[in-house]
């Protein structure tokens, strides 16, 4: 055998040898951004149909304080009004506070005017000089609340009138801080954006409510959630820009539950098209990020005794998947460039609930990427915006869903 034949060898070798690598590599790189996720779906799922661990008061009915933060509110308003009034609640343990935050509209008049035409109805009214975000204007609300539970609920979004009758009870038990439930999209099939938007919340309430039988979720909803007053000084304690999530960090280092409830439903409107909800999500995404890494912080200084396993969980799902996504499309465009052929393996997208499930997990590895970016420059979304989709938010369709 020549040298030349020789070391065409050693070549073909090598890069037989590189190849395999990248391979196995990109097959664990698979496992590590698709395969622990879906692993994490099935097993929560088994656990979300177990009963519950908990000894709920039937009998608890606490004085309640509703908080509705508002800016630039006056096209909803007056129904968020009109939907907190049908609350199946008696009006004696009700109280509501509506927060604005320096509205350049007519919300304050909207909202005047309701209280003067319902005076049974116990609603106090604060106004803020300036926006200073969300969490600063409940911050504000909670120093004059009167309820031994502290509701949150925003201006888009409605409540069943049964509500607090079918949930108030898992506050009863003595375990449990807070409580929220799903969002239910009022315009679920208007577009493909919606669509795959109600797809991935029935994912994510699956995989809250398996982790509140375990222990505690690690992520709440806007639109609803309950908070026993005792348990909670501040809202947003750690400064993470979300005052539904960075609040139930604390009651978790408190050894206190907070816990996914299905029968806590709200509705509300969702974007319709894809910038707008990309948007929206980054911005949530933002403050997720920076929740779980208060999370973990807390677990590495063993300030958290319970839900060790679902705040490991959640840090390979939304920051471990995420980084093996990104390594996995750096080695899929260098096997395509090396090994044509590879391309078939993406027949496996020929199947429609595998491509559906991969194309929403792809683009949230991805809105989690920019997130996780957007943190480490410093970014942090404390102030709301309002969404276009608040047009979506029609007379006809509450009244049909008896939701005013």
């Amino acid at each position: 055998m020549t040298r030349r034949v020789r070391m065409r060898t050693v070549v073909i070798f090598f890069v037989v040898i590189v190849l395999i690598g990248m391979l196995v590599l990109w097959f664990m790189l698979c496992f590590f951004s698709f395969g622990v996720l879906g692993f994490s779906f099935i097993l929560m799922r088994r656990v979300a149909v177990k009963p519950w661990r908990l000894k709920a008061d039937r009998n608890y009915m606490p004085k309640v304080s509703v908080l509705v933060p508002t800016y630039n509110e006056s096209d909803v308003i007056g129904f968020k009004l009109e939907n907190l009034n049908k609350i199946d609640y008696p009006k004696i343990l009700t109280q509501i506070i509506v927060v604005d935050s320096n509205s350049e509209d007519d919300t304050v008049a909207v909202v005047s005017d309701f209280v003067k035409h319902h005076p049974e109805t116990n609603i106090k009214v604060l106004m803020e000089n300036e926006r200073k975000g969300k969490s600063a204007a409940l911050n504000l609300a909670l120093k004059h609340c009167e309820g031994d539970v502290i509701i949150v609920s925003d201006a888009d979004c409605f409540l069943p009138p049964d509500i607090l009758r079918k949930t108030l009870h898992f506050l009863g038990d003595s375990s449990v801080g807070a409580i929220s439930g799903p969002k239910i999209l009022l315009n679920s099939k208007d577009s493909w954006a919606t669509k795959t938007e109600e797809a991935y919340l029935n994912s994510m309430n699956l995989m809250k409510l398996g982790e509140s039988k375990i222990g505690s979720t690690l992520f709440f909803e806007g639109g609803f959630s309950a908070y026993k007053r005792e348990l909670l000084e501040v809202f947003d304690p750690y400064n993470t820009g979300s005052d539904d999530c960075g609040t139930i960090v604390a009651l978790a280092e408190k050894n206190f539950r907070a816990i996914f409830v299905p029968e806590a439903r709200f509705y509300t409107t969702f974007p319709t098209v894809w910038k707008e909800k990309v948007g929206l999500k980054i911005r949530r995404a933002n403050q997720i990020v920076r929740v779980l890494w208060r999370y973990v912080d807390l677990l590495i200084r063993r300030r958290i005794k319970g839900s060790k396993r679902v705040i490991v969980q959640g840090f390979f799902n939304y920051v471990v998947g995420p980084v093996m996504f990104f390594a996995l499309v750096v080695t899929t465009v260098f096997l395509l460039l090396s090994f044509p052929y590879f391309a078939l393996i993406f027949l496996i997208l020929l199947v429609p609930k595998v491509r559906s499930y991969l194309f929403e997990v792809v683009q949230n590895y991805v809105v989690i990427l920019l997130s996780i970016f957007s943190v480490f420059f410093g970014k942090k979304f404390s102030m709301w915006n309002q969404p276009k989709d608040r047009m979506l938010l029609r007379e006809d369709t509450l009244r049909q869903y008896g939701l005013i």
